[in-house]
């Protein structure tokens, strides 16, 4: 027992057990484990971090097969001894996820490890491009109607009308603003105020007349999740209203913004889709009435509560979210995110990640419990929660509620700083002084830049945003904070003190209504102090402590106005006289930031750009299993993707990239190997995902390279079991718009499990344009479709080799058949549509199975079977069989016979050409035709014959021309597409159960009757008796 806490008191860990770290992907996360130099033993870390995939497996397979969770995440990493009783690993943060991880040390010649105290370190990882800038546009389309450009909302000259209409009972709902109308304002929202995420109030369906709420409704009260609202867009026969709201998502895409909207999944409208397809779900009070939510103690009447004990429900809630993610969605704010469980939170998020790693999820938590939103933002696995900075006023609440927010934002989630919400009151309201400061005091408070308002606010809205109604924005006013925002969009993308890798801390100093903020850089100490007056109508003397802030020196310049600022410097703290509302930004007059004047506030912050790079690097050498500098790496990435990845290479000299360039390969199945890269490039800027069957494999937005041209290298896909067809959708941004593109890719198998399919369905042969090629090692073949049609003009069931010592031109002379099942006087033709099965074999040979109707509600099953000999030369064999009938299956029994006719159409040209009998055939191919008991001869030419019969059955002469048969293919390429051909006879064949019959065709190319003398009944030909294909 002494030796165990001996033990105990010698290990330490860094990070410490117990503390919860937020980073992003492309950092690197160190852990160090210090024990006595005198022990021996071997230093491990013990973590799930790298298994996001397994985690996310594990939530959902307990959710839907009741699988109980097995931790099958965890994994023991070896840590490097580098010093005496001292062990270190890096881990290259690759994923998005909620990790943990522990270090440990297993003494030499135990089994049992010893364990630093406490409890495990949470890593809470978050996307690559959510590092900094994270500035919030709150739009609520309905605003940007008509009215948009008023100070406020006068009706006055139509409320008589509308009022008497009321009381008479009919529905007044006026113009709304829609989709288009925002797109129109993109360039202004994301280009001059420089917004990079645009965060809509809900699209969905709203009640309109049962129930509803306002003269609107309210956009809350859902009638159905994946749905959207009709009066958010034009009448456009060419675009519904959902293609309509895709419109947004693209210009949104194509300024490099990100697009969230707004779901509020606790609860629906009345009379939602839901209430009749799932009425089980709603939640009810014990005498049956259905529960409506709340919160603040106000009752929402319009709405009503879903009851999250179902977890059908869950499911379907997690198909709604991965239905707005395909159709471009990049994440989601969650309003009332606290009322759902947390269990069904983490099953949904992990059903979206697993296709969708960098949705984002926005947790509303207004309302709740701290502790709520903390597991929220952890366990669940939520990015993003709201700050309630903006409802907190004088110095006395933002001291009290600042600090706990910043701790969030380094430890469990991000907290964003909304200015205004459409829950508040306009800031403008109360006075411009007042609504300035508090955006900037938002801004530049911001932990990564995560700071947001609603629209209106750079316009000085003074009317209350009211979610039943469409308030007015005050577009275009004279008296606005546009050029205020868009300088501080500016400040929060480029300046490195709102970026990563900053601290925040609260610094003030003495009395007076004031906020003081250091934001100070880990890299290099180098920071900022933010002052604000927190009153609108008095100045004040604001102050801190100068060793909290040891980086500023005079002089001093103030980011805000960019003017310089007269600071009193003491001995132990810093004066600033602050106007009312003022905010003031300090730094050193020596700041790099101030001579730097590339960019404006529409570009996206490099910092994120530089993320993302080392990103992709980490994530290319973690699958050759190597370790790289990624900052130093990222130059060699955008010179050459291709020679990037062979540089990684541990194993050789191959890249193992398979380029795919637009447009050049739309219209090309590009096949991936097996540990294969895909590097999709393209002249713009583009988002590329691969999908399978419905399943996103693999999702992302390109890169530019160091000459401009946008890419994409996606990982290796998980080597699937056998060929896995694949799409690579595209949605190009160039400058005339956005196109959407798709393209073909095969997912190879490895090489020892591929499998050849040999057989097709009914189903495939309507889809897939199927064909069989057959050869006999000596210039002949057959070229068969599964349909039986004529594709091309080298289609045929027999094109002939006609030179004996190397192969030449083929001379096409028996093109196909037609064949036709009869009993009892009813026919009917063996086609496409009674064919059941297509298949080919590995002799030359292919084979269709086909169900004929015979009346009474039975039925015929007959295979034909058709093979190119190798011996005789320019030989084909057709084998038809009738099968033995099943019991149980309404099959004609044996004994009942049926008559097979088969009529051969037949051709006399090269393969390259085409046939018109107005030329000559059509008098000179009947008198070639010599017809005999059992077939037939045609001698077109001295040189050549065709022979065509039967073993048991007969040939009947019935001449009939086919002309302009049409080849497709050849119509596509710009070629004659037509051509004849000719039909000399038929033949007839008697059938019962468990019978077959022969035909043979053979070219001669010498005497006719010693060739024909090739061909025994009694010996047949190599490969005629092979076993048939099983179902």
């Amino acid at each position: 027992m002494s030796s165990e806490r001996s033990y105990k008191k010698s290990i330490v860990q860094s990070p410490e057990p117990g503390h919860r770290l937020l980073r992003f992907r492309g950092d690197i996360l160190a852990f160090r484990l210090n024990v006595d130099p005198t022990w021996k033993g071997a230093g491990y870390l013990r973590t799930n971090l790298g298994q996001a995939r397994t985690i996310r497996r594990e939530i959902i397979r307990h959710v839907e097969l009741n699988e109980a969770p097995l931790g099958r995440d965890w994994f023991d990493l070896p840590m490097q001894l580098v010093a005496p009783g001292v062990f270190e690993t890096q881990i290259p943060l690759n994923e998005v996820g909620h990790f943990e991880a522990k270090c440990l040390f297993l003494p030499e010649g135990r089994r049992e490890p010893v364990w630093p105290a406490g409890p495990n370190t949470a890593v809470n990882v978050e996307p690559a491009d959510s590092v900094c800038g994270n500035i919030v546009y709150n739009a609520f389309v309905r605003q940007f109607g008509p009215h948009k450009d008023q100070a406020d909302s006068d009706l006055s000259a139509n409320a008589e009308c509308v009022q008497q209409l009321d009381q008479g009972g009919f529905t007044v709902i006026p113009p709304s603003g829609t989709f288009r109308n925002l797109i129109a304002e993109l360039d202004f929202i994301m280009g001059h105020l420089g917004c990079r995420l645009l965060q809509l109030l809900p699209i969905h369906p709203t009640p309109t007349t049962y129930a509803r709420m306002g003269r609107f409704g309210s956009p809350y009260a859902a009638l159905s999740f994946t749905a959207v609202d009709p009066a958010l867009a034009v009448f456009d026969p060419k675009a519904t209203p959902l293609e309509q709201f895709i419109e947004l998502v693209d210009a949104v895409h194509a300024r490099g913004g990100k697009i969230i909207i707004d779901i509020a999944i606790n609860h629906t409208g009345w009379a939602a889709g839901l209430h009749e397809t799932h009425p089980q779900w709603l939640a009810r009070k014990a005498d049956g009435e259905i529960e409506n939510p709340g919160a603040w103690g106000v009752v929402w009447a319009d709405l009503t509560r879903l009851d999250y004990r179902h977890k059908e429900l869950w499911r379907y809630m997690a198909n709604v979210f991965l239905t707005w993610c395909r159709r471009g969605v990049d994440g989601y704010r969650c309003d009332a995110g606290y009322m759902i469980p947390m269990p069904a939170w983490r099953y949904i998020i992990a059903k979206v990640r697993d296709q969708f790693p960098d949705t984002l999820f926005l947790l509303e938590g207004l309302g709740g419990k701290i502790s709520v939103t903390r597991d929220l933002l952890n366990r669940a696995n939520f990015n993003w929660g709201y700050s309630e900075l903006f409802q907190n006023y004088d110095r006395s609440q933002i001291d009290g509620y600042l600090p706990g927010a910043n701790e969030i934002s380094a430890s469990d989630g991000i907290t964003v700083h909304f200015a205004e919400t459409h829950d508040n009151n306009r800031l403008a309201a109360t006075s411009k002084v007042h609504a300035r400061m508090r955006t900037t005091l938002c801004a530049l408070a911001a932990p990564h830049g995560a700071f947001g308002f609603a629209n209106g606010v750079e316009w000085l809205a003074t009317e209350k945003i009211n979610v039943h109604e469409a308030c007015t924005l005050n577009w275009g006013a004279e008296d606005n904070l546009v050029a205020d925002i868009a300088h501080l969009s500016r400040l929060l993308k480029t300046h490195p003190a709102f970026g990563p890798g900053v601290d925040l801390a609260l610094i003030p100093h003495g009395e007076g209504n004031f906020a003081a903020l250091a934001r100070r850089c880990r890299s290099d100490g180098a920071g900022v102090v933010v002052l604000a007056n927190l009153d609108a109508g008095q100045a004040v003397d604001a102050a801190w402590r100068s060793r909290q802030a040891p980086f500023l020196k005079k002089p001093m310049v103030d980011l805000v106005s960019g003017g310089p600022m007269p600071v009193k410097m003491g001995k132990q703290s810093c004066h600033v006289s602050l106007q009312p509302g003022q905010v003031v930004c300090l730094t050193n007059d020596d700041d790099p930031w101030l001579a730097d004047s590339g960019g404006g506030a529409d570009m996206l912050p490099p910092a994120l750009l530089g993320q993302r790079l080392r990103a992709k690097v980490l994530e290319v050498a973690s699958v050759f299993g190597v370790t790289v500098p990624p900052d130093a790496a990222g130059a060699d990435l955008l010179a050459d993707a291709e020679g990037f990845c062979r540089g990684l290479n541990p194993s050789g000299n191959a890249s193992r990239v398979v380029p795919w360039q637009y447009p050049e390969d739309t219209r090309r199945e590009v096949m991936i190997p097996p540990g294969h890269f895909l590097l999709v490039s393209a002249a713009h800027a583009f988002r590329a995902r691969i999908v399978a069957q419905d399943r996103i494999l693999a999702v992302e937005e390109s890169l530019a390279d160091e000459r401009g041209r946008a890419f994409i290298l996606f990982a290796p896909l998980d080597i699937p079991e056998a060929h896995a067809a694949c799409i690579l959708a595209i949605s190009l941004f160039e400058p005339d718009g956005t196109k959407h593109i798709k393209a073909p890719l095969l997912a190879l198998s490895p090489g020892d499990k591929a499998r050849v399919r040999t057989t097709f369905t009914r189903d495939d042969c309507h889809r897939l344009p199927l064909l069989a090629l057959g050869t006999n090692g000596r210039g002949a073949m057959l070229r068969l479709h599964a349909d039986g049609g004529l594709r091309s003009r080298y289609d045929a069931f027999l094109a002939a080799n006609l030179n004996p010592d190397y192969p030449e031109d083929r001379w096409m002379m028996l093109a196909r058949w037609q064949a036709w099942a009869v009993f009892q006087g009813h026919s009917q033709e063996l086609n496409l549509d009674n064919l059941e099965q297509f298949g080919f074999d590995y002799q030359g040979g292919a084979w269709w199975r086909y169900q004929s109707v015979a009346g009474q509600g039975e039925h015929v099953v007959l295979q034909l079977h058709a093979q190119i000999a190798k011996h005789p030369a320019n030989t084909v064999i057709l084998k038809v069989e009738r099968f033995v009938s099943q019991a149980g299956l309404n099959e004609l029994a044996d004994d009942q016979p049926i008559a097979l006719i088969l009529r051969p159409h037949i051709e006399d040209r090269n393969f390259h050409d085409c046939t018109k009998a107005y030329t000559g055939p059509e008098t000179a191919w009947p008198a070639a035709v010599h017809a005999f008991e059992k077939g037939f001869r045609f001698s077109p030419a001295p040189e050549r014959t065709l022979i065509m019969q039967v073993d048991s059955g007969r040939f009947s002469a019935a001449p009939e021309w086919y002309y302009m048969v049409h080849r497709p293919l050849e119509a596509q390429r710009g070629l004659d597409p037509d051509s004849d051909l000719f039909g000399p006879g038929y033949f007839t064949c008697q059938m019962q159960g468990g019978e077959q019959v022969l035909f043979t065709a053979q070219v001669l190319s010498t005497d006719p009757s010693a060739e024909a003398e090739r061909i025994q009944w009694h010996q047949p030909l190599p490969g005629i008796d092979l076993d048939l294909p099983s179902a």
